[in-house]
């Protein structure tokens, strides 16, 4: 099974947006796309077969979620993740983004304050934005190569009145996995000051030893009161074109405040394949799943060797997900040049750190879910345009 990792497999004329969007975003179409997160690997055999039965069957009308499938999900959590939910706190939706957008709207108003940790995830300020919310900043320091929450400005954020917490663990970009410790004195805090929690774990399964993930509703009965956790298998099995997602919400008023907005907004249905891709994912895909990892943990392995005497960029290793947020600021280039000079100069494309906000000024976000042999090319055209390309035209 570890061999179906290190398959290239061609995804142009797919209408992948990772592959057949180089030209329009890059500007050139041999650019090499290390962007958006997915993954360059087939999804796991028990989906495959599942989708193809699936579409050998040949009706493709309204489909409904049951109890096989809560039970299902129930029990991947519990084994992963070791949180014994309810299957009546699941609720379904097209996307993490989705369901994100419904809380906003279900549980706060115009002109509230929602907080986010920051550099993170883009949607999490066009949510805020989109609904006329305020944006407010707990910044993540980074120190000995490690980002840490600055509980004192946390605290003092939530004191000036702040309605909702946006959480991300494991956080996109930066790779960490909060601690129980860490999770603990964000519960704390949320409890002392009556503040939601929306918590986007869409990367959980994706964690890497000796780190775990833990569901921050899991560690605290009121505050798994006062929390929404946002969940789906489209990121650990490459199903993110399916569209399928579900939230675990205990608290029944907030659960009918958000399921109601989803009915409201028309988005209260998954399609066929998705109902059929979650299934068998979670009954079958486990195997697949540790070798996932391993597979990542080597390729995340060969970047950190690459890049760790080298002045020019520095490398932060992450505890979770497939996505590398690499430090490019001794360069001494403002955003838009080094952009611009890994752009054209090495021909790879990678995510714009300054999408994760201001404190992304100076990062770009490598995604390393795909083979060995992509990765080895990525990363050497960013050594060779760094050792052998004019950077002195990029310094102005």
């Amino acid at each position: 099974m570890k061999q179906e990792f290190q398959k290239v497999i061609d995804r142009k004329n797919t209408r992948a947006v990772k592959w057949d969007l180089v030209q329009s975003l890059y500007g050139s179409d041999d650019v090499l796309p290390m962007w958006v997160a997915d993954m360059d690997f087939q999804v796991p055999s028990a989906v495959r077969e599942k989708l193809t039965e699936k579409a050998q069957h040949g009706i493709f009308g309204y489909t409904f979620t049951d109890t096989p499938l809560n039970k299902n999900i129930r029990h991947w959590i519990k084994n992963e993740h070791d949180w014994d939910i309810s299957e009546s706190w699941i609720i379904y939706s097209p996307g993490v983004v989705s369901t994100l957008y419904m809380a906003v709207q279900a549980l706060t108003e115009k002109n509230d304050q929602i907080l986010i940790q920051t550099p993170v995830y883009p949607p999490f300020y066009k949510v805020i934005k989109d609904h006329d919310r305020q944006i407010v900043e707990n910044p993540l320091t980074l120190k000995d190569n490690e980002y840490k929450i600055d509980f004192d400005d946390f605290e003092q954020k939530l004191k000036n009145g702040v309605k909702a917490f946006i959480l991300c663990n494991p956080h996109n970009p930066i790779g960490r996995v909060w601690t129980k410790d860490e999770l603990q004195q964000m519960i704390d805090l949320c409890k002392k000051y009556n503040v939601f929690i929306f918590s986007d774990e869409i990367h959980a399964d994706l964690v890497f030893e000796p780190h775990r993930h833990i569901p921050i509703a899991s560690l605290d009965e009121e505050i798994n009161d006062q929390t929404i956790t946002l969940m789906s298998p489209t990121k650990t099995f490459n199903l993110a074109g399916l569209q399928v997602s579900y939230a675990v919400i205990s608290n029944k008023e907030l659960r009918d405040a958000v399921q109601g907005m989803l009915h409201k907004q028309g988005l209260n249905m998954i399609n066929t394949m998705g109902v059929a891709a979650i299934d068998a994912a979670y009954s079958g895909g486990k195997e697949w799943l540790t070798h996932l990892k391993e597979h990542l943990e080597e390729n995340i392995d060969y970047v950190e060797e690459q890049f760790k005497d080298r002045a020019d960029v520095t490398f932060i290793r992450p505890e979770g997900t497939y996505l590398l947020w690499l430090d490019f600021r001794s360069l001494g280039l403002n955003h838009d040049n080094l952009k611009k000079f890994i752009q054209e100069k090495a021909k790879v494309g990678l995510n714009d750190g300054m999408s994760f906000g201001e404190a992304g000024s100076g990062f770009l976000r490598m995604n390393v879910a795909c083979p060995l042999e992509t990765v080895k090319e990525g990363v050497q055209r960013i050594i060779h345009a760094l050792d052998n390309e004019d950077i002195t035209a990029y310094q102005k």
